[in-house]
């Protein structure tokens, strides 16, 4: 098992119920989160789809390659996450 990071961008407009189950479903995928950090809305550096503004979050993980191949062709799929990035430590 690797460690992993994760830190994902989601549109703002978005209501938080349905935010707060966007990000259960992504750490379904991956189990249980060694650390998870919900930073909240804050300013883009520059406009991602004519937004000015995202709902960050940020977890520490551990996994396996296969999960983390499913996890991150579901993340691509999802009109809601704007982007992400996800790192092996």
């Amino acid at each position: 098992m690797n460690s992993y990071q994760l830190t994902v961008v989601v549109k703002p407009s978005i209501e938080d119920s349905e935010r707060k189950e966007l990000l259960a479903a992504i750490t379904k995928q991956f189990g249980k989160a060694t650390k998870e950090e919900l930073w909240g809305n804050r300013d883009l550096a520059y406009p991602i789809e004519h937004l000015l503004k995202a709902y960050y979050a940020h977890y520490e993980f551990e996994g396996d390659p296969k999960t983390i191949a499913a996890l991150d062709k579901s993340m691509k799929l999802n009109e809601d996450i704007l982007r992400y990035l996800l790192i092996r430590r």
